[in-house]
C-alpha cells in the first residue's frame, strides 16, 4: 500500500497559489440570472474608454458552510493577461478541515473609484469525493457578477456541470495529471502533445464566453486522507451511557517527552567520547542480555542509550555490533559518521550477523557494504550456496543498482558454475514475478545484465561449453515443458500426449540439468515419463544422461514452488549444521527450483513410495520394513540399519517440521505428504503449509503420527527412546543456530509477524536442560493428541466409502 499522510496531522495553514484568470471580462453572460449583475459591472468599469479592470482575488475558507479565519487578498493586476501568481495563506490550517471545506475565491475589480465591483466568483471543495486533498493546478469557472457563494451547498460551484464540460475541461484534466506525475514524461513526445494542446486551448479560449480563474493547491509528495482530530471526536458527548470505543491516536506513536530527552542525551553524550568507560555490574548484565537478545527484539530507548554509551567497550564483542548499529540514528550526520568509523574497527561479524545487516532494517550504504565484505572475507563456496537464495532477496533492500552486493554475487557466480545457474534461476523468478515497473524490478534487470555482460567472458560450465550459451538453452528447455504441462492437462490420456509431444526432445545436445548442474543431460526417454495423477497434472520426465545413466525430475506447472524451495533449502541447512556436530539424522534434502511464478522442478527421489500407499498395501510401516529388509534376528523381523535410519529420519523432521511449523501432515488422506525410501528414510514433501497453518482444526503441536510410532515398536520400546534422544540433541543443537536461521527467513519473508513466530519455536528462554524438557512434553503431547485421532478416523472411513477399503 502506498504511504499516505491523514489531514488531522498536518498543522501547516492552508496555501494555494493564484495564478490567472482567461476569457473576456466583457463578453454577454450566457446565463439570464447572471445578467443584471453583469449590466451593473459594464457600467461602472466601462463609463470612460481609457478605463482599464484592475483586479484582485479574494479567498476565503468555508468550513460546513461557515467562514473560518480571515479574509486573504492577493495584490492588483491592471494588464492583460491577469496574472498573479501570487502564494495567498490563510489562517486555517489543514487539520481544522472538514470533509466539506471549501476556499471561496472572487475576483474584484477596483477600477472605478465609486464602487468595488464583483467581476464573478467561484467554490472550490478541498476534498474530493474518495476523502482525499486535491492538490496540483484547479481551473475554476466563476460566475459573472457574483460573490463567491461559500454554504455548504454552493450557488458558485467552479467545477463545470458535467454535461457541459468539452475539449477544455478534458485537456486540463490531463494536463494537471501530467503536472502531478500521474501521467510519465516522455520528452520528445510531451514537446509536440503540449504545443497541440496549447493551440486547442486557444481556440477554446476564443469561442468561450466563460471566465476563468486558475489556482494551484499545494502538494505534499503522498497523498492525504482526511481524518477528523481526535479533539473533535472526543468532544462530541455521549448519546446515551453504553461504553463505546474510541480509537486511540497515540498507538503506535512515539513519546515526544522521551524522544526529546533521548536527543538531548544521546547530542551531550556524542561530544564524550571516552574509549575508557566501562559499565558498572547492572549495566553490563543488561549490556548482555541486549546483545544475547534474538534479531528481532526491539531496542528500548534505554537500551539505546546504554549501547551508544558504552559503544567502546562494546566493541571487542563481534556480537554486538548488530545492536549498536540498530542504536544509531543514521539521520544525524554527525552519529553516523562516529558510527561508521567505530564500525570498521569493531572486531569483525560472524556470517548470521552479516546477513542480518544485509536486511531491509538497515539503509546505510556503508553497512551493507561492510556486511559484504564480511562475507566476502568469512563464506566459502558451499557456505555461499546455503544462503545463496537470501542473497539474491536481499538485492531488493539495495539502494542503488551497481551495489557493493551486485557485484559480490555477479563475481561470485562467474567463479562457480552451481552459483550461475541458482543466481539465473532466481534473478528470473523475480522478474517473472513483477506485474508493472518498479525500482526492484528495474534492480534486478540491472544485476541480470551486470551478470551477463561478465558471463561473455567465456566462463565454461561442468561439460566444458560456455556456461551462458547454456544457461539460455535451460531457459528454451522449461519453456517446452511448460507448453507440453499445459497440453496435457485437460486430455483424457494423458501418458500417451505426454510420449508423442516428447517426442521431439528425445535427444538434444549435452546440457546441465538445471536442478543440478553437475549433471549434464542429452534427452528425455518418453517411455519412462508420466504424468503424476494429481490435480495440477505434473510431469514426471527421465533424462538421459552423459554418463550413461538417468535422472529423474517432476515439473509442475499452476504452483508456486518458491516457499518449497525456501523450506528444502533451510533443512539443507538444519541438515549440514547437524553434521558438523556429527548428528546425521539421514534427512532427505531433494531439490527444488522455482522457475517462474507458478511453474518449477523438483528432484524426484527414486525408490520411495508415499506413507499412505505403503498403509494400505502393507497395512503398517513394520509390514513393509520386513518385506524390504528381512532379518529374522532382527527386532519385528527387521534389519537393525533399517530401523535405526527410520527412527534417526523421523527424529529429525519431527524437530524441523516443528520449528518451521508445517501443517497437513496428520490425517490420512493426507499422508501421501510423507515418504519412505527403500532403505528406511522418512522424509517430507509439499510445503504448502509453513508457520503454523494447518487446514485441519487444532493439529498437534508435532508431526508424529501413530503409524511411526508403532513402526518404533511403540512408546514404551528401545526404539522410541532413541528417537526422543535424537529430537532433544537436534532440538538443542539447532537452537544454537537460531540468529543464523531466523536472519535467512526474515531476508525471504521480511514479515515481523512471520520471523516472531519462527522465533518462538526455538524456546531462547530456556536453557539446555529445561529444552531437553520442554521437547521431551512436546513430544508426548503429540503421540496423545485425541482430536487428530479422531480426524483420522474420520478420514479413514471417509476412504472406505470412497474407495471401498481402508
Amino acid at each position: 500500500m502506498d504511504q499516505v499522510f491523514l489531514s488531522s496531522d498536518i498543522n501547516f495553514p492552508v496555501t494555494a497559489l493564484v495564478e490567472s484568470l482567461q476569457g473576456d471580462l466583457r463578453s454577454r453572460p450566457s446565463s439570464q440570472g447572471t445578467r443584471e449583475n453583469f449590466i451593473v459591472y459594464i457600467l461602472f468599469s466601462s463609463t470612460a474608454e481609457d478605463l482599464s479592470p484592475a483586479l484582485y482575488v479574494e479567498c476565503a475558507l468555508y468550513i460546513d458552510g461557515s467562514p473560518f479565519g480571515l479574509v486573504t487578498r492577493t495584490g492588483l493586476a491592471i494588464e492583460k493577461p491577469y496574472k498573479w501568481n501570487e502564494a495567498i495563506t490563510l489562517t486555517g490550517k489543514y487539520r481544522d478541515l472538514s470533509l466539506n471545506a471549501q476556499l471561496a475565491f472572487t475576483v474584484w475589480d477596483v477600477s472605478n473609484p465609486l464602487q468595488e465591483i464583483a467581476v464573478g466568483g467561484s467554490t472550490l471543495r478541498l476534498f474530493n469525493s474518495k476523502g482525499q486533498l486535491k492538490t496540483g493546478k484547479q481551473r475554476l469557472r466563476l460566475w459573472r457578477g457574483r460573490v463567491a457563494d461559500g454554504s455548504a451547498v454552493s450557488t458558485t460551484p467552479g467545477k463545470v456541470p458535467e454535461g457541459e464540460r468539452g475539449e477544455g475541461e478534458r485537456l486540463d484534466k490531463l494536463l494537471s495529471k501530467y503536472e502531478r506525475g500521474d501521467i510519465e514524461h516522455i520528452d520528445w513526445l510531451d514537446n509536440s502533445a503540449l504545443k497541440a494542446i496549447d493551440k486547442i486551448m486557444a481556440e477554446q479560449k476564443k469561442s468561450s464566453t466563460h471566465i476563468f480563474l486558475t489556482v494551484k493547491l499545494w502538494s505534499f509528495g503522498h497523498a492525504v486522507e482526511y481524518q477528523e482530530r481526535a479533539e473533535a471526536l472526543l468532544s462530541q458527548p455521549p448519546t446515551s451511557r453504553t461504553l463505546c470505543a474510541l480509537w486511540d491516536t497515540e498507538i503506535g506513536r512515539e513519546n515526544p517527552c522521551e524522544v526529546k530527552h533521548f536527543k538531548l542525551a544521546r547530542s551531550i553524550s556524542r561530544l564524550v567520547i571516552d574509549p575508557d568507560l566501562k559499565p558498572s555490574s547492572k549495566e553490563k548484565r543488561v549490556l548482555m542480555q541486549v546483545c544475547n537478545s534474538p534479531p528481532t527484539q526491539k531496542l528500548t530507548s534505554d537500551d539505546k542509550m546504554l549501547l551508544w554509551k558504552f559503544r567502546f567497550y562494546l566493541s571487542t564483542d563481534k556480537k554486538a555490533l548488530t545492536k549498536f548499529l540498530r542504536c544509531v540514528d543514521w539521520n544525524d550526520a554527525q552519529e553516523a559518521k562516529q558510527a561508521t568509523e567505530l564500525m570498521h574497527k569493531w572486531e569483525p561479524v560472524d556470517i548470521p550477523d552479516a546477513l542480518e545487516l544485509l536486511s531491509a532494517d538497515f539503509e546505510s550504504e556503508e553497512v551493507r557494504a561492510y556486511a559484504v565484505e564480511a562475507l566476502r572475507k568469512k563464506t566459502t563456496a558451499e557456505e555461499l550456496q546455503c544462503y545463496w537464495l537470501q542473497l539474491v532477496q536481499a538485492l531488493q533492500f539495495e539502494r542503488c543498482d551497481k551495489s557493493p552486493l551486485a557485484y559480490f554475487l555477479v563475481e561470485k557466480a562467474v567463479q562457480i558454475p552451481d552459483l550461475a545457474n541458482s543466481f539465473h534461476w532466481y534473478v528470473m523468478k523475480e522478474l517473472a514475478k513483477a506485474t508493472e515497473p518498479s525500482n526492484k524490478t528495474k534492480r534486478f534487470f540491472s544485476v541480470h545484465d551486470l551478470f551477463e555482460t561478465q558471463m561473455l567472458k567465456k566462463p565454461m560450465d561442468y561439460s566444458g561449453k560456455p556456461l551462458l550459451d547454456q544457461l539460455h538453452r535451460q531457459t528454451e528447455l522449461v519453456s517446452k515443458l511448460c507448453s507440453i504441462a499445459t497440453a496435457v492437462k485437460d486430455v483424457a490420456d494423458k501418458d500417451e500426449k505426454l510420449r508423442q509431444l516428447l517426442s521431439d526432445l528425445t535427444s538434444f545436445e549435452e546440457l546441465p540439468s538445471p536442478l543440478d548442474p553437475k549433471i549434464i543431460i542429452t534427452g528425455i526417454v518418453p517411455c519412462e515419463s508420466s504424468v503424476f495423477t494429481s490435480s495440477r497434472s505434473p510431469l514426471v520426465l527421465t533424462f538421459r544422461t552423459v554418463a550413461g545413466g538417468s535422472c529423474k525430475v517432476m515439473f509442475k506447472k499452476g504452483d508456486d514452488l518458491q516457499q518449497d524451495q525456501l523450506v528444502i533449502q533451510l533443512i539443507t541447512l538444519m541438515d549440514q549444521l547437524l553434521k558438523v556436530e556429527n548428528l546425521d539424522l539421514q534427512l532427505t534434502p531433494y531439490r527444488v527450483l522455482a522457475t517462474n511464478k507458478d511453474e518449477g522442478l523438483l528432484e524426484f527421489v527414486t525408490g520411495s513410495k508415499n506413507l499412505q500407499t505403503i498403509l494400505v498395501r502393507h497395512r503398517s510401516i513394520i509390514n513393509y520394513f520386513r518385506q524390504c529388509h528381512p532379518d529374522p534376528e532382527g527386532q519385528f523381523g527387521i534389519s537393525a540399519p533399517c530401523l535405526e535410519t527410520f527412527v534417526k529420519s523421523c527424529a529429525g523432521y519431527c524437530v524441523i517440521t516443528y520449528i518451521l511449523g508445517v501443517g497437513d501432515r496428520q490425517a490420512f488422506l493426507h499422508l501421501e505428504n510423507l515418504l519412505i525410501r527403500d532403505d528406511g528414510r522418512l522424509f517430507h514433501v509439499d510445503f504448502g503449509f509453513i508457520l503454523g497453518k494447518d487446514p485441519k482444526p487444532f493439529p498437534p503441536p508435532m508431526k508424529l503420527c501413530k503409524e511411526m510410532v508403532d513402526a518404533m515398536g511403540g512408546i514404551n520400546s528401545e526404539y522410541y527412546g532413541k528417537f526422543k534422544l535424537y529430537c532433544c540433541e537436534a532440538f538443542n543443537i539447532l537452537r544454537k543456530s537460531s540468529n543464523l536461521i531466523l536472519n535467512l527467513f526474515y531476508l525471504m519473508s521480511n514479515s515481523e509477524v512471520a520471523i516472531l513466530k519462527l522465533q518462538e519455536k526455538f524456546q531462547l528462554s530456556l536453557d539446555d536442560e529445561e529444552a531437553i524438557q520442554f521437547f521431551q512434553l512436546l513430544i508426548n503431547e503429540s503421540v496423545n493428541a485425541l482430536f487428530p485421532q479422531v480426524v483420522d478416523t474420520m478420514h479413514r472411513w471417509a476412504q472406505y466409502w470412497r474407495y471401498g477399503k481402508v
